[in-house]
């Protein structure tokens, strides 16, 4: 891993972290977040994953339209700190947590 890598995931990292701590004590069943990423495309290969502790809990979030809410939670914390999602749909995923 490049040193500009290594800067690069310390920010994702941080900021990730931030938006677990609020995901944790605002949204029902929601469990973790992580991140993989390809660097040599950075920020377009940056794919984000949200765990939930079930499908009926990912089906709540998205009736209530939450899951807008926790991804731009992810956009804006991101961008704060100068990484620009491509489409925030695509590189946001909410998964079962397993």
């Amino acid at each position: 891993m490049r040193k500009t890598d290594k800067k690069i995931d310390n920010k994702l990292r941080g900021v990730l972290t931030d938006v677990c701590d609020i995901a944790l004590e605002t949204i029902p069943g929601y469990q973790w977040i992580t991140h993989t990423v390809k660097y040599d495309a950075f920020p377009a290969s940056l794919q984000v994953s949200c765990g939930f502790t079930s499908d009926d809990a990912i089906e709540q979030l998205q009736r209530e339209q939450q899951d807008t809410v926790l991804k731009k939670l992810i956009f804006n914390k991101l961008a704060a700190v100068d990484i620009n999602l491509k489409d925030m749909n695509k590189q946001v995923k909410l998964v079962v947590a397993k």
